[in-house]
């Protein structure tokens, strides 16, 4: 898959965007991972996809937005992320709900209440909070390679407290309580605290 970069992510979501309001459809859904770490300014570096955490179906202007797991994306949003892969010559999951799989085993404790939104034309666009982001990148960086993944290095990127990365390993652990996963969860804590 082709990375993309800061102005082609924005390019592409804005696209989207008008894509949806030129048909009369919205779309409101919810991102993590590099992207939301991107747009919101904590990383500067490539990524490879939109990870969708989460959609709604509330009214867009509605201030507190109820999310759900994304599967199924709305058939409408599916055919703008297909028009803008052409459009930009990206892959046909450029925008995906992998990151929807958290949900089998839970979003961080009032992930909800803390989702940042932006509009672009038809698309409402929540990203995570870096208090989240931290959550689920400790786990992503101990789920993967440890303290030499993507992910530990955006971990660090969001400076976390130590306060912060309690909190989030006591929610990590509760996502794999196994051996062999906490032995690399305290890797990559003892790399992260010391980091601070």
């Amino acid at each position: 898959m082709k990375p993309f970069r800061v102005p082609n992510i924005i390019a592409a979501l804005r696209s989207l965007g008008e894509i949806l309001a030129s048909q009369g459809e919205h779309a409101v859904v919810v991102v993590v991972g590099g992207t939301a770490l991107i747009i919101q300014g904590f990383v500067a570096r490539v990524t490879r996809d939109v990870d969708v955490i989460a959609i709604s179906h509330d009214p867009p202007e509605q201030e507190r937005k109820v999310i759900e797991p994304p599967e199924p994306l709305p058939e409408s949003l599916l055919r703008a992320i297909s028009r803008v892969a052409r459009d930009y010559n990206l892959p046909d999951d450029w925008m995906n709900t992998t990151a929807g799989l958290q949900w089998k085993t839970g979003l961080p404790p009032g992930f909800e209440e803390r989702i940042h939104w932006e509009q672009y034309g038809g698309l409402w666009l929540g990203l995570a909070d870096r208090y989240d982001l931290i959550f689920l990148k400790l786990y992503a960086a101990a789920d993967s390679e440890g303290p030499s993944s993507v992910h530990y290095q955006d971990l660090t990127a969001l400076q976390p407290t130590n306060k912060e990365l309690d909190a989030a390993a006591r929610w990590v652990r509760s996502q794999d309580p196994s051996a062999p996963f906490a032995r690399i969860l305290d890797q990559v804590l003892e790399h992260a605290k010391n980091n601070e």
